[in-house]
């Protein structure tokens, strides 16, 4: 009788932490502002300090086996659309495999106001596993931009 209790109640405190188990939050996630198109998800917050504006965001591969050499511009546009300022930040890995999430970082040497706007390239050498080469024999070589408002502080 002691040993079924015993046995019972070990049962018990197992399921009970099975219960409380909860998926990791995505890193996408906790940034306020994201982008999603059907290659990758883009995550990003912007601050500024000193004159700067500061993009510290994470990027995942959604599509490709891997993306290779990826690199994230960023550009502030005044209210005419006219470039004011340019960062670009080169991914590390440089190759990055599907549903693998990477950080990256920008510095435009201007302080953006809310409601302005920035525009983001990114380019990319993606490849399905048929070649290795980023071009041709299972790969492509894409870019894709997009305008994004700064949101208020």
């Amino acid at each position: 009788m002691i040993k079924n209790l015993t046995m019972l109640a070990a049962a018990l405190l197992l399921l009970g932490g099975c219960a409380t188990y909860r998926e990791a939050a995505s890193p996408l996630d906790a940034k306020s502002q994201r982008y999603a198109q059907f290659d990758l998800q883009l995550g990003w917050d912007v601050k500024v300090f000193d004159g700067s504006t500061v993009i510290s965001g994470v990027v995942k591969n959604v599509r490709y086996r891997y993306m290779l050499d990826l690199e994230i511009w960023a550009e502030a546009l005044d209210p005419s659309g006219k470039v004011t300022a340019r960062a670009v930040s080169f991914v590390i890995p440089r190759q990055l495999e599907e549903d693998q999430s990477a950080e990256f970082n920008l510095k435009l040497p201007v302080a953006v106001a809310p409601g302005s706007r920035l525009r983001f390239t990114y380019k990319y050498q993606g490849n399905d596993g048929a070649g290795g080469d980023g071009g041709g024999g299972g790969g492509i070589n894409w870019w894709q931009s997009f305008d994004a408002v700064v949101p208020p502080r």
